[in-house]
């Protein structure tokens, strides 16, 4: 994304930066055409860290990973987004300053929020939540990692390469506390045994707490983060955004609870509320966890993985590392992007072949073949694992088995889990509300009070099953493994695509196997088909 030049106006942040030796702090301030948000203009040390080898990195993640092989308009990166993010932290912490003057905010707290909300996602790898949600977990089952934890590392490393310590100085930063402020922002309290005391963060003291819920709210989740990406991935996906963060604005305030002071919302807007964890909802539905790009995102992961011991990446020190690895290294990490795909895909070397094979068949389009999607009828939780290929490979069916050979290493068991951001909680139990008759005092809303149409499970899993062949016979035959396994098992009638005759209790209606008319979703022209042979050339 390009951004223009302006000289900035003596004493941009309030902090009356001073001309030190050394490096000296930017004078110019820069101004980003966003087509979410418009102009945004950004302060000269966000722009010093944008300028950077390890920020630049993120113009090369794309934001929804393998959900662009199926979304065409979805070829945004974590850049834009991390763009946004940082200019609406800014603008929600100076509307409460602008707002409620007693609560002290400072400029040092400004520049140290909108640090945190243009930060947050350094530490993401390949296709984004693939790497961290797939990959890891599947080459490095032991490790527990999370692309904040990585963001944090990133973060200091690009302070610390680009020698921008004496620039934040320079603008009224004292590094000690803000450094410690901003990466608690980003991934929550360093010192994990001070979570057991009253207030677990050390970069601001309590009576600011409500700071800490604006770039990565952990305690319900209505963050500057998810109003961005609501709007920027319902703009690119041509999906409809039926949340009003601008609205939401107007009415926010901080109030006292408990000893302790949160961002609180008007409790007329209630209804926006459940409306913006119903729209996350709806993009996880409908986008995000879309049963093509899932399987597109499984195969890379594959891919990866094959390739992961062959592919290496050199750190600091001249340290070798790879895919699986690099994150242990800031230097060598800031090389691991999206790239390695094409990488992969177009080298020549004889050990990466069977990644290379695995990646051609995704730019064919000869995806493994999806036998159809159902849910627990128990409340039971399902725990992904290889005994669930297994299971499935296990369930002939009883009344005129196919007389096919099916394998449990190629059944793909994908369990899905969807909800409104807590699990099995509702999120707006842990909102606090003001009314307009007393704006300093916080109140409950219970979803009685809100409506009887809104949900009473706030959570659901969906386990979707796939089968690696093109072979029409074989994917009928375990379409009725799959069926099978359903019914011994307590779950949901499946649903199951293509034709499909199944003498068992149930039965499903099928359409043609081939001469499939495709639909894609483009932004400016909302969907469009195409003949089987547009899609096949």
């Amino acid at each position: 994304m390009p951004h223009a030049w302006k000289f900035s106006r003596p004493d941009w942040t309030g902090l009356g930066a001073t001309w030190s030796s050394g490096r000296c702090p930017c004078p110019w301030h820069g101004v980003f055409n966003d087509p979410i948000h418009g102009h945004i203009e950004m302060h000269p040390l966000l722009v010093q860290i944008i300028d950077t080898p390890q920020f630049q990195r993120l113009r090369y993640i794309k934001q929804l990973g393998g959900t662009y092989f199926v979304f065409p308009g979805a070829s945004h990166n974590r850049f834009e987004h991390s763009l946004g993010v940082g200019y609406l932290a800014g603008y929600l912490v100076r509307t409460l300053k602008e707002r409620q003057p007693e609560l002290d905010i400072t400029q040092r707290d400004i520049l140290c929020v909108e640090i945190a909300g243009l930060c947050h996602d350094l530490g993401h790898g390949p296709f984004s939540h693939m790497f961290d949600g797939r990959f890891i977990p599947l080459t490095r089952p032991d490790l527990k990692w999370k692309h904040e934890t990585a963001s944090v590392q990133m973060f200091e490393h690009l302070i610390t390469s680009n020698k921008l310590e004496e620039v934040m100085k320079s603008y009224g930063l004292v590094l000690e506390e803000d450094m410690l402020f901003i990466k608690e922002q980003i991934g929550g309290p360093i010192d994990e045994t001070s979570c057991v005391t009253s207030w677990p963060y050390r970069g601001r003291p309590k009576e600011k707490s409500f700071l800490y819920e604006i770039v990565a709210n952990k305690k319900n989740g209505i963050d500057v983060d998810k109003w961005d990406y609501f709007a920027r991935d319902c703009h690119h996906l041509g999906i409809p955004n039926n949340f009003d963060y601008k609205r939401l604005l107007i009415f926010t305030r901080v109030c006292e609870v408990k000893n302790q002071k949160h961002i609180c919302t008007r409790d007329k807007e209630v209804g926006n509320l459940y409306e913006m964890f119903h729209t996350r909802y709806c993009l996880h539905r409908r986008a995000y966890q879309h049963k093509t790009g899932n399987i597109i995102e499984i195969m890379i992961t594959e891919a990866f993985q094959k390739a992961d011991k062959f592919f290496e990446i050199r750190g600091s020190g001249g340290k070798v590392y790879h895919i699986s690895t690099a994150m242990e290294d800031m230097e060598a990490y800031t090389k691991l992007t999206d790239c390695i795909y094409q990488e992969i895909l177009h080298s020549s070397h004889p050990e990466l072949e069977e990644a290379r094979e695995i990646l051609r068949k995704v730019e064919r389009r000869e995806l493994y073949k999806f036998l159809g999607e159902t849910r627990p009828e128990s409340k039971k939780e399902i725990v992904k694992s290889n005994s669930l290929a297994e299971s499935i490979a296990n369930s002939k069916p009883e009344k005129d088995p196919p007389d096919v050979e099916l394998k449990a290493e190629n059944f793909i068991v994908d369990i899905i889990n969807m909800d409104y951001g807590m699990k099995e909680q509702n999120p707006i139990d842990n909102v606090h509300f003001y009314c307009k008759a007393d704006p300093s005092k916080a109140v409950s809303i219970s979803k009685e009070q809100v409506s009887k149409f809104l949900p009473i499970i706030f959570t659901e899993q969906v386990v979707r099953v796939y089968y690696k062949s093109q072979d029409p016979d074989v994917i009928s035959a375990a379409k009725q493994y799959f069926i099978q396994w359903c019914m011994e098992n307590d779950f949901t009638k499946p649903q199951v695509t293509n034709s499909l005759i199944i003498f068992l209790n149930w039965t499903a209606n099928g359409d043609a196997s081939s001469g499939r008319q495709g639909t894609f979703v483009s932004p400016p022209l909302t969907a469009i088909s195409f003949h089987p042979w547009d899609i096949q050339s």
